[in-house]
């Protein structure tokens, strides 16, 4: 996401119009910097719950792209874009969808969500979630290359700051090397990853991860550093926490403590986001299988690398699931592209789960 999220209003403005011109009832677009797109369809009833089809509207930067990031350029059956995969296609799809399960006829009611900020905080889905907004199930259409996703990694953001003692590069008997204890905390962490989260699996998503992100600390080349400061990431699976990360981190300066006494060092918790974990037997996900099969494509059911909104949405007592058109792989890359054939089965393939979902005998 680029500073002050330059554009992403008018793209709000522009999607409530197309939604309002196909039958939608759309909710005011609210006059905040980062709106949400609200839209339903349908007519609710007391039998079915709605089913939420969701979205974000933001966009990661275009510095670096090798192709012009706004002119949606198609060439050998490709969208070329930043968003294109990440994920304006997956937007396109769930929208048209919906409008096509309304011609046929709706025995419920379909919410559309385009929320913002999903790539840096979920300020627009924290929103969405806060105004009540309920459903039996939700797809979002992050890029999965057509599998179904019902579990992703969550993740823990933390600071380790290490203290030392500035003094002249020459007088080691004085100065404590900050950097170097830093260092040491880094390794333990390492051989902790290699240790004990590599025995840890999720049959969908396999092993959690850390890595250190980034290290600042030093003074100059003549002096002893007083201060090491070393952030980093842990990928979660279901069942860790971003307070489990901070123990380990805590366990591993214990333990370099005990060889290096002089180890001052403060642990500090960042932003985190929990992992997504909605059952493979779950009906949403069996239902989304079978709408695969009818369009004769074939049914895999994986766990998804990233982090979504998804998991707000299941924490919220709304089972979502992550659907569509696109690869990951190219989502944030130089080159960001999603197949036009991505995009036009996700969209079948979605009104199919939809016109099964409301089915009365389902």
């Amino acid at each position: 996401m680029s500073a002050g999220a330059p554009g992403e209003r008018d793209v709000a403005l522009a999607l409530a119009d197309i939604l309002e011109g196909w039958g939608f009832r759309v909710d005011p677009v609210d006059d905040g910097a980062r709106p949400n797109v609200v839209a339903r369809i349908g007519t609710a009833t007391s039998a079915l719950p709605p089913v939420l089809l969701n979205g974000h509207l933001d966009t990661v930067g275009v510095e670096g792209m090798v192709h012009a990031p706004w002119d949606a350029e198609q060439r050998d059956g490709r969208i070329y874009g930043r968003g294109s995969a990440d994920m304006k296609a997956g937007l396109a799809a769930l929208a048209s969808a919906a409008a096509r399960s309304a011609e046929r006829g709706l025995a419920g009611e379909i919410i559309f969500a385009a929320v913002a900020d999903e790539e840096y905080r979920s300020e627009g889905m924290s929103r969405l979630l806060r105004s009540g907004v309920t459903a039996g199930a939700a797809l979002v259409a992050e890029p999965t290359r057509l599998a179904v996703c019902p579990a992703h990694r969550g993740f823990a953001w933390l600071e380790l700051v290490v203290h030392g003692r500035a003094a002249h590069g020459s007088r080691w008997d004085v100065g404590i090397d900050a950097i170097a204890l830093a260092a040491l905390v880094i390794a333990e962490l390492e051989e902790y990853q290699a240790l004990t989260l590599t025995t840890r699996r999720h049959p969908l998503l396999g092993r959690p991860s850390l890595h250190a992100s980034l290290v600042s600390g030093g003074i100059g080349l003549s002096t002893y550093p007083d201060r090491c400061s070393v952030q980093f990431e842990r990928r979660t699976i279901p069942g860790e926490s971003a307070a489990d990360f901070a123990r380990e981190v805590e366990q591993a300066c214990a333990r370099v403590r005990e060889r290096r006494p002089e180890l001052r060092a403060d642990v500090i918790p960042g932003f985190s986001q929990e992992p997504n974990n909605v059952s493979s037997e779950h009906m949403v996900v069996r239902t989304l299988a079978a709408a695969l099969r009818t369009h004769d494509v074939p049914v895999r059911v994986e766990g998804l690398s990233c982090w979504t909104d998804a998991a707000l949405l299941t924490a919220a007592g709304i089972p979502a699931v992550c659907f569509g058109p696109g690869d990951i792989a190219v989502a944030h890359a130089a080159e960001e592209y999603v197949p036009v054939a991505d995009i036009e089965m996700a969209t079948a393939v979605v009104a199919s789960w939809i016109g099964d979902w409301f089915r009365p005998d389902r």
